[in-house]
C-alpha cells in the first residue's frame, strides 16, 4: 500500500469534521441533516458523516448522496457503517456511486457493529466479537476486490461472492479512502494495519474504551508495532479520534444551559468521558492536548445537528485556532 491521498492532506494539517444528525424527537430530520451539512461546507471544514443506524434513524446514503449534489468540498461518509447491514458488494456500489456523485469526496468507513437492539429490529442476532471481526476482514477483501481490473470471486464464512465487479468505478483510486474503526489491540488495530488508511477510536464503550491521552499515545503505539510487523509504513495510516458528542457554548453560563437542556438529571460516569462541554477556549485546549498525544483528524459528533451554535464556533473558532497552533501544520 501506499499513502492514500486523502491521508497525506493531512500530514501538514489538522482534520477537524462534524459527524451529525437529528434527535429522535426531530419534526424534520432531513432538513437537519442537510442543513447541518451544508453549514460545515460553509464553514470550512473537512468533513461531515453521518451515522449508520437505519433501525433508528435516517437512511445514510440517501442523505449523502444529496449532500453530494449540493456541496463541492467536504469528505462525505459514515463513522462507521456496519458491516452487517448491506452485503459488501452492495455497499462497495454504494460509496463509488456516492464518490462520482461528490466528484471524488467519499470515505469508507467500517465497523463490527455494536447495537444489539438494532441488530434485533433488522431481524439479526448480534454474532461474537472474534465472529465479527473475521467477517470485517472478508468484508474489506471483497470491496477491495471488486473495484479491480475483472470479476471478483471470494468464499468467506459470512461474506461471499461470485464474478462481481463494480463498474463504473470510483472517482478516487484504487478505492476512496478506508477508515476501520475500534480500539482493540490485537485485533482490530493489527486490521487497521493491514487494510486501513485510518483508524478511528475514541471514549466511549462503542468506539473503543480509549479513555485519556495515555491510552491513545498508548493505541498508536501499538499501531505502530503492527505497521513495524508487516512491513508498513506506520505514516500511511491516518490517526482520527471520534470525540463524542460535542456541545460549544460562547461563554460558562451557556455551557451549563446546554448541559441542563440535555442532561438534566445529570451525566452518567461514561457520559463524562464522552459529552464534551466548553467555550472555545476549552475545546481547543482539549484537542490540542490530544494533538500532542497523536491525533490528526477529529470527528466530532453531535448530538443534536440542529445545536447550529456549536456547529458555528466549531468552525469559525476552534477549527482555525487547531490549525494555526498545532505545531505549524495549519
Amino acid at each position: 500500500m501506499t499513502m492514500h491521498p486523502w491521508v497525506e492532506r493531512y500530514q501538514a494539517r489538522i482534520g477537524i469534521a462534524v459527524q451529525g444528525g437529528p434527535t429522535a424527537a426531530d419534526p424534520d430530520p432531513t432538513g437537519t441533516i442537510m442543513r447541518a451539512g451544508l453549514l460545515c461546507e460553509e464553514l470550512g471544514l473537512d468533513g461531515f458523516f453521518f451515522a449508520d443506524h437505519p433501525g433508528f434513524s435516517p437512511e445514510v446514503f440517501v442523505h449523502l448522496a444529496a449532500l453530494a449534489r449540493e456541496t463541492q468540498r467536504i469528505t462525505l461518509g459514515s463513522i462507521v457503517c456496519c458491516i452487517y447491514h448491506r452485503h459488501p458488494v452492495m455497499f462497495a456500489r454504494q460509496i463509488a456511486d456516492l464518490d462520482r456523485l461528490s466528484g471524488g469526496r467519499a470515505m469508507i468507513g467500517l465497523g463490527i457493529g455494536w447495537n444489539e437492539p438494532e441488530f434485533a429490529r433488522l431481524g439479526m442476532t448480534l454474532p461474537p466479537v472474534p465472529e465479527r471481526q473475521a467477517a470485517l476482514a472478508e468484508y474489506v477483501q471483497i470491496v477491495n476486490g471488486v473495484y479491480g481490473d475483472e470479476p471478483f470471486s471470494f468464499t468467506g464464512e459470512t461474506f461471499s461472492t461470485s464474478e462481481a465487479h463494480i463498474s463504473p468505478r470510483p472517482v478516487q483510486q484504487p478505492r476512496p479512502p478506508l477508515v476501520i474503526a475500534g480500539g482493540g489491540k490485537q485485533v482490530t488495530l493489527r486490521q487497521v494495519a493491514r487494510y486501513a488508511d485510518a483508524c478511528n477510536f475514541g471514549a466511549s464503550s462503542n468506539t473503543g474504551s480509549v479513555k485519556g491521552l495515555d491510552s491513545v499515545a498508548q493505541s498508536y503505539a501499538v499501531l505502530r508495532q503492527h505497521c513495524d510487523e508487516i512491513g508498513r509504513p506506520y505514516e500511511e495510516i491516518l490517526r482520527t479520534h471520534f470525540t463524542g458528542w460535542f456541545f460549544i457554548a460562547e461563554n460558562e453560563r451557556d455551557v451549563q444551559a446546554k448541559k441542563e437542556k440535555y442532561f438534566p438529571n445529570g451525566l452518567t460516569r461514561e457520559q463524562e468521558y464522552t459529552r464534551i462541554f466548553g467555550t472555545p477556549d476549552q475545546i481547543v485546549s482539549y484537542c490540542a492536548e490530544l494533538i500532542d498525544a497523536g491525533v490528526q483528524y477529529f470527528v466530532m459528533q453531535t448530538q443534536d445537528a440542529s445545536d447550529t451554535e456549536s456547529i458555528e464556533l466549531l468552525g469559525r473558532e476552534v477549527a482555525p485556532r487547531l490549525r494555526a497552533e498545532s505545531g505549524g501544520r495549519g
